[in-house]
């Protein structure tokens, strides 16, 4: 099986040695998303709110570069800083899921990369 590297500038690029999906086989392996906006590099907001959304927009960037979309996605896992933030990001993320929605996983961690306070990757199915 082949993998090729999925990359897009509608997305933010990475912010380590780790490439924004891989596509292998039928699957297509998301990483981690934060709320950067890619057009500025920086978080767009402290709001939970405003960061999930953007989470949302970079994910739905890089199913668009692999010629998919949130209704490929199969698996999700939501990180959060807070798990105070549970229903305020399940809000945000039900607006992109509002039916058939993926599996998914939420854990709350001590810190997330360049202080965002969310971050989902997901796996996708073509």
């Amino acid at each position: 099986m082949t993998k090729h590297i999925v990359t897009t500038d509608d997305a933010p690029s990475a912010l380590g040695p780790y490439s924004q999906a891989i596509l292998a086989g039928e699957l297509l392996f998301c990483s981690g998303q934060v709320g950067i906006d890619p057009s500025r590099g920086e978080i767009v907001s402290n709001k939970v709110e405003e960061q999930a959304r953007q989470v949302m927009f970079n994910l739905t960037a890089v199913l668009a570069a692999a010629d998919m979309s949130l209704s490929n996605v199969v698996k999700t896992t939501i990180y959060l800083a807070s798990m105070n933030d549970f229903q305020a990001v399940n809000t945000v993320y039900g607006e992109f899921f509002p039916t058939d929605p993926p599996a998914r996983a939420t854990v709350e961690v001590s810190r997330l990369p360049i202080g965002a306070l969310v971050e989902i990757d997901a796996i996708a199915r073509r």
